[in-house]
This record gives C-alpha cells, sequence and structure tokens, in this order.
C-alpha cells in the first residue's frame, strides 16, 4: 500500500511537477510585482516568447530525431540581416525579403543535414560550424555594422533603400481583442506555427517516423523508412523556424542589428528542453515547447518587473530549467528503477 502511494505520488510530480511550479511562479509574481497580473503584461509576455517560440518549435523538430542544431540563433540573425540588407540596399520588395530569408534558411537547413546523414559528422560540431560560419558570413557586406536607411557602405555609397511597410506590419501591428489593439501579429504566427508543427509531429504518419527514428533508428530503417530523408526534414524545418523568427525579430526592429539575436540560442533551447517536462512528455514535443517558451518569458517579464538585475536573470533560467528536468528524468528514472 505503501509503495503504491509512492508511485503513485511520483507519477503525480512527474506529470504534473512543472504545471505546479507554472502556477506558482505566476501566483508569486502577482503578489510581488505590481501589474504582473493584467491583460497587458500577458500580451507583453506572449509577444517577447513569439519568436523565442519559434526557433524553440525548429529545435524540437531536431530532437525528435535524436539530433540538436546549435545553429538557429546565427540562421535568426542572419535572416535579419538579409531582409534588411535586400530591402535597404538592394531596395527589393518586403516578399522579396521574405523569400530570401525562407531559402536562406531551408538551404541552410539541407546543408546542416547533409553534413549529419552523408559526412557522418556528428550533430553538434556541424551545427556550431555552420553557427560561427554564418556568424562570420552576416558581418563581411557590411564590415561588421548594422544595416539602416543612410549607411556608408564599404564601397563608399549610401544606402536609400526603406523597410517596406507591409514588413513592418508583421513585426508590429496589433489584432483587435474586445475592441482593443492587443494581439500583437507575432503571436498569432507562433501560436499557428506551433499548432502547424503539433499536427506535423503527432498526427501524421511523417512525425510519428520521426518519434521512430529517435527512439530507434536502426529498427526504424530495418523496418523501410528512409531515416536520412527525415533527418535532413527535422533540420530543413528547423532552418526554416528560425528564419521566420529572424523575419519577425527584423520586422518589430526596423532595421538589421547585429546584435539583437545574442540570446535567441540559450533561450530557445531552454524552452524546448523545459517542454520535455511538461505534463511528463519526457520527450520533444511542440505543445511542450510552446509551454517552456511561454514559462521563459513569464520568468523574465517577473524578473524584470521586480527589478532583478539583468546578471542574474540566465542564473535564474538555469536553475529553474534544472528543477524542470529533475521532475521529468530523476523522478521517472527512480520509478523504473523501483520498478524492477
Amino acid at each position: 500500500m505503501v509503495n503504491v502511494q509512492k508511485m503513485s505520488s511520483r507519477s503525480f510530480a512527474i506529470k504534473y511537477g512543472f504545471l505546479i511550479l507554472l502556477a506558482g511562479l505566476v501566483i508569486f509574481f502577482s503578489i510581488a510585482a505590481e501589474g504582473f497580473a493584467g491583460p497587458r503584461s500577458a500580451v507583453f509576455i506572449f509577444q517577447s516568447v513569439s519568436i523565442t517560440g519559434i526557433l524553440a518549435l525548429g529545435v524540437t523538430a531536431t530532437l525528435v530525431v535524436d539530433g540538436f542544431d546549435l545553429s538557429i540563433g546565427s540562421v535568426a540573425t542572419s535572416a535579419l540581416m538579409l531582409s534588411a540588407y535586400v530591402m535597404v540596399v538592394l531596395e527589393m520588395s518586403a516578399f522579396s525579403a521574405i523569400i530570401a530569408c525562407l531559402f536562406m534558411g531551408a538551404a541552410v537547413g539541407f546543408i546542416n543535414g547533409l553534413l549529419i546523414v552523408k559526412a557522418k559528422v556528428p550533430d553538434l560540431l556541424a551545427t556550431l560550424g555552420m553557427m560561427f560560419l554564418l556568424i562570420g558570413l552576416q558581418r563581411i557586406p557590411t564590415e561588421g555594422r548594422s544595416i539602416s536607411t543612410g549607411m556608408k557602405l564599404p564601397d563608399g555609397s549610401t544606402t536609400e533603400g526603406v523597410y517596406s511597410q507591409a514588413f513592418l506590419w508583421l513585426g508590429r501591428h496589433r489584432l483587435d481583442f474586445f475592441l482593443e489593439k492587443l494581439i500583437p501579429v507575432p503571436v498569432i504566427i507562433f501560436i499557428l506555427v506551433g499548432v502547424l508543427i503539433w499536427i506535423f509531429l503527432e498526427l501524421t504518419r511523417h512525425g510519428r517516423l520521426m518519434y521512430a527514428i529517435g527512439s530507434n533508428e536502426t529498427a526504424t530503417a530495418l523496418a523501410g523508412a528512409n531515416v536520412n530523408k527525415y533527418k535532413i526534414l527535422a533540420y530543413v524545418i528547423s532552418g526554416v523556424m528560425a528564419s521566420i523568427g529572424g523575419i519577425l525579430l527584423s520586422a518589430r526592429l526596423g532595421r538589421g542589428d547585429i546584435a539583437s539575436g545574442n540570446n535567441l540560442l540559450l533561450d530557445s533551447v531552454a524552452a524546448a528542453l523545459i517542454g520535455f517536462a511538461v505534463l511528463g512528455a519526457a520527450k520533444p514535443n511542440a505543445f511542450g515547447t510552446a509551454i517552456g517558451a511561454i514559462f521563459v518569458g513569464i520568468l523574465l517579464q517577473g524578473l524584470t518587473m521586480m527589478n532583478a538585475p539583468y546578471y542574474t536573470q540566465d542564473f535564474v533560467k538555469g536553475a529553474v530549467l534544472v528543477i524542470a528536468l529533475i521532475f521529468t528524468f530523476a523522478l521517472s528514472f527512480s520509478g523504473r528503477k523501483s520498478g524492477h
């Protein structure tokens, strides 16, 4: 009887422990930070995590096939710089900028996939190399400077192009909600992308095959699945998600700010890993990743409203990530061990 109680308590902690932690965090900040528990604060949280969440969904796709993508932050920043370059320097349309960014993200993901499945380069090394390559490449056209209208280029010419209003709409427009312009467009895009990734991974044959590859690649290959194709697809999805995030960041800023994506990699990876703990999934999943991104946003918004020093935020974020993963891995491992 005591054993059954222990098991049920452990199962409860694994499944709902993270959600209880999330609810406790919301209650704490609502009490400790004036103005936290309000619709405008909630909208700001969603807006702040929309870009990070989209990148995290891309990371989730690679985690599903037992991979990992360290290049997402640099892909997003490259999309930011590329969109600015296309519109401000080349004076082309918003549509051209968006297509160029999506193509770039897909191409980077495809190259990452080829390096991993064909050249047999470990995923961490392949994507780390791509990260450094992109960080360097995005700085070359402007000699390391941000892109804005009226800036001087290395050849001595001055940029005359401007950001299209249609492009800025993606990052700055708010939709009506109960007669108030509350819902930012990036939040809507985050929700739509999250639903699409969830449907693809959970409800389609392709998604189930990707999960099977992550669980047992050899057995899935023996069953007739094209493992290499699905692995490459996962990295293409990751690249496209990162480029969408970069487009939205560019549309929000209205300039090619080369230093604006510094925290994208860490925050998106944290969101994807926290997703393992949501409802005791113990696996990468789109729903958990979205909740993980919101959790990171709540944490940072609450700390900011409490005037916590900026240099403590990464420490707190890391500590919470460790606690969240304990709910999943340490408790579930001890449960399996005692079950034997």
